[in-house]
């Protein structure tokens, strides 16, 4: 079962990695009173940290609550 993990993770990966070599053209971006120009592959990278982290954060809650009421 690791090596299927490891697989699908690596297939993942690879997939992430194509997506964000294809869109290297500038865009420019507002976020709340600034205005920053920046490839999309950064602003694509950044969401996917920004996702990957709260979706830890969720799940350690979640995992915490579920533990307690038990």
């Amino acid at each position: 079962m690791t090596k299927f993990k490891a697989v699908v993770l690596a297939v993942v990966g690879l997939l992430v990695l194509i997506v964000i070599v294809q869109n290297t053209a500038a865009v420019e971006t507002k976020l709340l009173f600034i205005s920053v120009t920046m490839p999309r592959a950064v602003l694509l990278f950044g969401t996917l940290l920004i996702g990957f982290a709260l979706g830890v954060l969720t799940a350690g809650r979640i995992s915490r609550k579920s533990k307690r009421s038990k």
